[in-house]
């Protein structure tokens, strides 16, 4: 592990029992990629867009509820929208107050969703950064417990977790695609692999944060646009995480948004999987030929946000 991380596969392994009772164990799927008009190659899907909530945030939201004391205030996040959706779910299982902030790119299913688990919701700001910075005002004024996306400890150990599930469902992987955007979801997952697999990181090409960070040597602004914009691009990825990626994750490969709109209509059409922009990223870069398998790779894909209407794809 890199020096001073306390994101361990031993603290990842003794929360998973605990926040198991309030997330489901998501399914794989194995598909021929000759069924989406590619040359034959199994590739497994882990399902976790059929999280509660809608993604794994599900995971890193429980497991900072469980972990710290929530005051009478309740819990504050800022979010694209899965992170404020399983944030308000998990506040609601739990019997606490939250309270979300989410930029104008939000899409409406998102919205929707956090209103539904009784969250106070305030949209307001062109992006992430800008409802990040209004959620700290709010946690300032009423004493409100952050819950980060993606630089918390407790996150990046709760999306540990689905390493763990991924590992117990498919112990003969070789390599496994995540999408990155804080990089809470790539950091946890390679702390518990701790190098014993290839982990690639995905992003889109107008939010390469992950991929500006491993060339500059540190976490740096990126760009922060595209169709994943509502999840995939915060300014920069995590402090926490950036010393997990820099040991453990092999690299970053950059799709574009017509790769992860292709993406999302062949999941949909071709196997009925409802997937948000982020979400299909990592397909993306399995259909599109951006990731190109060994011969006998076995090769695993996460498929990790549901929040999106079909019809608009």
């Amino acid at each position: 592990m890199p020096q001073g991380n306390t994101v361990t596969r031993e603290r990842i392994a003794a929360m998973e029992p605990r926040i198991r009772p309030y997330i489901r164990h998501t399914p794989v799927l194995r598909v021929d990629m000759a069924d989406f008009d590619r040359p034959p190659l199994a590739v497994d899907l882990k399902l976790e867009c059929l999280q509660h909530s809608g993604s794994f945030k599900a995971r890193g939201a429980f497991t900072n509820l469980l972990e710290r004391p929530v005051p009478a205030a309740g819990v504050v996040a800022a979010s694209g929208g899965n992170h404020g959706a399983a944030v308000a779910y998990a506040a609601m299982r739990l019997g606490h107050k939250a309270t979300i902030f989410v930029p104008e790119v939000s899409p409406q299913a998102k919205l929707d969703r956090i209103r539904g688990y009784g969250a106070d919701l305030v949209v307001g700001g062109a992006r992430y950064a800008e409802a990040l910075a209004a959620s700290e005002r709010f946690a300032e004024e009423t004493g409100a417990l952050q819950i980060h996306a993606f630089n918390q400890e407790e996150t990046l150990v709760g999306q540990g977790t689905l390493g763990l599930e991924i590992e117990r469902d498919l112990p003969e992987i070789d390599t496994l695609l995540v999408a990155v955007g804080g990089g809470g979801l790539i950091g946890g997952i390679a702390a518990w692999y701790a190098g014993r697999i290839r982990i690639i990181a995905i992003e889109p090409e107008g939010a390469p944060t992950l991929h500006r960070a491993f060339e500059a040597g540190h976490p740096v602004d990126a760009p922060a646009e595209g169709i994943a914009a509502d999840s995939l691009a915060p300014k920069r990825v995590g402090e926490m995480m950036f010393p997990i990626a820099e040991a453990f994750v092999e690299r970053s490969l950059l799709v574009s948004d017509d790769d992860i709109i292709a993406a999302q209509k062949a999941l949909w059409n071709r196997v009925r999987i409802i997937s948000e922009p982020g979400g299909a990223a990592a397909f993306a870069a399995i259909l599109s030929g951006r990731y190109a398998p060994a011969p006998g790779e076995r090769v695993a894909v996460l498929v990790c946000g549901a929040n999106a209407n079909p019809a608009n794809f």
